[in-house]
C-alpha cells in the first residue's frame, strides 16, 4: 500500500486526517512522524505537524507464540480445535492430513513431538511478499466456509476495486445474519478475515480486501453519498458549516471523497474515536 503524507496543527490531528483518507482505524495503520510543530514564544505552537501513513502490512503471529500455543494445547487433544471452529470455519474445514502409520502420536511422552501435518506445513509460508490476489483467494475461501457453516444459500465472488483494493461479496437471500444491526456482524467478519490471512500466509500485504454481504455496504455508500451531497449543497448555499453525526473511518472516507468532488465546500474531521465526525465547511 502506498504511503500518504498529511499535515495538521498537531501530530494527532495529522494522524486522524490520514486515517480518514485511508478509510481505516488506528489498529490497521502505521505512521511515520516527519515533522512536529515547534514551541515558540509564550508556549505558542509554530509550524505544522507532518506525518506519513499507510495501511499496515499483514504480518503473521510470532513463531514463538505459535509454538507455545501448540505446547499448551497438546494435552487437550481435540478440545482446542472444537473451541475454534465457530470463529474460522474455513480454516478448519479441511481435515488434518493423517499420520503415515494411521495412528495419532502419543503426546504423553514429553520427549517426543508429533511431526507437523500437511496442513501445518502449508498454513504458514516463508513468502516475503504476497500479492493482493492471494489475499483475496484466502478471504474468498473463508467466506465460502462461513456461508456453509451457517447453512445459508449464497454465492461468493470477488471484484477488483483498484490496484490496492479488492472486494469479496456474498450475494443471495436471507443473509441478514451475516450483516447484523447497523452492519456490526459484517464488521466483525471483516476482522476475522484478517486473522485468517495472518494464519495462512506471512509477508507484506500488497493491498486490502474488504467485504460486502447482499450489497449492504454498497447501498450504504450510495445512500451516504446522496446524503453528503444534500448537506454540502445546504452548506454552500447558506455559508454555514455543518457537522455530521459520528461515523466510522470507512464512512468518513466516503464523505471526504464525495465532498472533494464538489465545488465551494470542503471537509475537516473533529473529535476522538468513537465519536469522531466530519464537518462540511464552505470553501
Amino acid at each position: 500500500m502506498e504511503w500518504v503524507e498529511i499535515t495538521g496543527r498537531t501530530v494527532e490531528e495529522a494522524k486522524d486526517a490520514a486515517l480518514d483518507q485511508l478509510g481505516v482505524d488506528t489498529i490497521d495503520a502505521e505512521f511515520e512522524i516527519l515533522e512536529e510543530p515547534s514551541r515558540g514564544l509564550f508556549g505558542k505552537m509554530k509550524g505544522q505537524a507532518r506525518v506519513r501513513a499507510r495501511i499496515a502490512p499483514t504480518s503473521p503471529r510470532p513463531k514463538v507464540e505459535r509454538r507455545d500455543r501448540r505446547k499448551k494445547g497438546s494435552g487437550n487433544g481435540g478440545g482446542r480445535k472444537q473451541s475454534q471452529r465457530p470463529a474460522t470455519p474455513a480454516a478448519d474445514a479441511a481435515p488434518a492430513a493423517p499420520e503415515s502409520n494411521g495412528k495419532r502420536p502419543d503426546r504423553r511422552r514429553g520427549g517426543q513431538k508429533a511431526a507437523p501435518t500437511e496442513k501445518e506445513n502449508t498454513t504458514v509460508t516463508d513468502t516475503v511478499d504476497v500479492d493482493l490476489a492471494e489475499h483475496t483467494r484466502i478471504v474468498t475461501e473463508f467466506l465460502d466456509g462461513l456461508v456453509d457453516a451457517f447453512d445459508l444459500e449464497g454465492r461468493v465472488e470477488s471484484v477488483s476495486i483498484d490496484d490496492d483494493t479488492s472486494e469479496v461479496r456474498v450475494e443471495g437471500r436471507d443473509l441478514g445474519i451475516l450483516v447484523g444491526p447497523k452492519g456490526n456482524t459484517l464488521a466483525a467478519i471483516q476482522e476475522l478475515s484478517r486473522t485468517v490471512i495472518h494464519r495462512k500466509v506471512s509477508g507484506t500485504a500488497a493491498g486490502r480486501v474488504r467485504l460486502d454481504v447482499a450489497g449492504y455496504r454498497q447501498r450504504r455508500r450510495e445512500a451516504l453519498e446522496r446524503f453528503t451531497q444534500g448537506v454540502a449543497e445546504e452548506v454552500r448555499s447558506s455559508g454555514v458549516q455543518k457537522a455530521l453525526e459520528p461515523m466510522g473511518s470507512a464512512d468518513r472516507k466516503v464523505v471526504h471523497d464525495t465532498v472533494n468532488e464538489l465545488d465551494g465546500v470542503s471537509t475537516i474531521s473533529e473529535g476522538d474515536e468513537p465519536r469522531r465526525r466530519v464537518v462540511i465547511i464552505p470553501s
